[in-house]
């Protein structure tokens, strides 16, 4: 059997005055799965996929990827979708092709020009000249059109225009190596979770429920954004 692409185990995150964002978390995620990673503001969606890419350090637990403990190395099979832009405006996106080239061996410039054209965006443009669902939409292409093992990606599709969100579920998070696998974080979960093998509800820095998104759904007789609401709503008014 295939070892899991991500072992998180009894991790734990404070910030101020030691409120904990992550209370001994355990997640797994297994190869060649789009998982969604599913929870209110606040609950600690955006720390996990951070101490996951290594822009932060747990205070307590391990992270293992692919079979290894967490660390520099592990970036070279890490492409990471941060919630917010983190280009300068003046760059092109040719610029930020050329610097995913020089910066990332695994990057498929080819694949990546493919799915600019499609969503029609120049690749002379700048980015102080695009909206903020295009920029979106550029630093999403450049990180699914990486060859990588495991993509975060913090609410994807957070800023992109309705027509555009099926070729970008579909076309662009379905485009990737069958033996990587991919977390995704939003709030639009009507929206992903066609897309969804496994689901992961968050709530007050643990993993409330998770499981196969389709044995979900037919056990429950809802779908995941119904038994969303239906856990959130209980877990507030317990």
């Amino acid at each position: 059997m295939n070892q899991p692409i991500l072992v998180c185990e009894k991790l734990c995150k404070s910030y101020k005055r030691n409120v904990p964002v992550l209370d001994e978390l355990d997640f797994v995620v297994e190869p060649g799965r789009i998982v969604g990673l599913l929870g209110p503001n606040g609950c600690g969606k955006s720390t996990l996929l951070k101490l996951i890419s290594g822009l932060l350090t747990p205070n307590s637990g391990t992270i293992t990827i692919c079979g290894e403990p967490r660390s520099e190395q592990s970036n070279a099979v890490i492409s990471f979708l941060p919630e917010r832009p983190y280009f300068s405006s003046a760059m092109t996106v040719n610029a930020m092709m050329d610097y995913f080239e020089d910066f990332y061996t695994d990057f498929d410039r080819s694949l990546c020009e493919v799915m600019l054209k499609d969503l029609a965006i120049d690749p002379k443009a700048r980015m102080r000249t695009l909206s903020k669902g295009t920029k979106e939409k550029v630093q999403l292409v450049l990180v699914m059109a990486r060859r990588a093992k495991l993509y975060l990606l913090d609410e994807p599709i957070g800023g992109v225009d309705p027509a555009a969100r099926e070729y970008i579920l579909k076309t662009i998070i379905g485009n990737y190596n069958p033996e990587a696998s991919v977390i995704i974080t939003t709030h639009l979960i009507a929206d992903v979770e066609g897309v969804l093998d496994d689901f992961a509800f968050v709530d007050a820095g643990k993993i409330a429920m998770c499981g196969n998104a389709d044995e979900v759904r037919e056990q429950n007789g809802k779908s995941l954004d119904e038994l969303f609401r239906e856990v959130f709503r209980c877990s507030r008014n317990a």
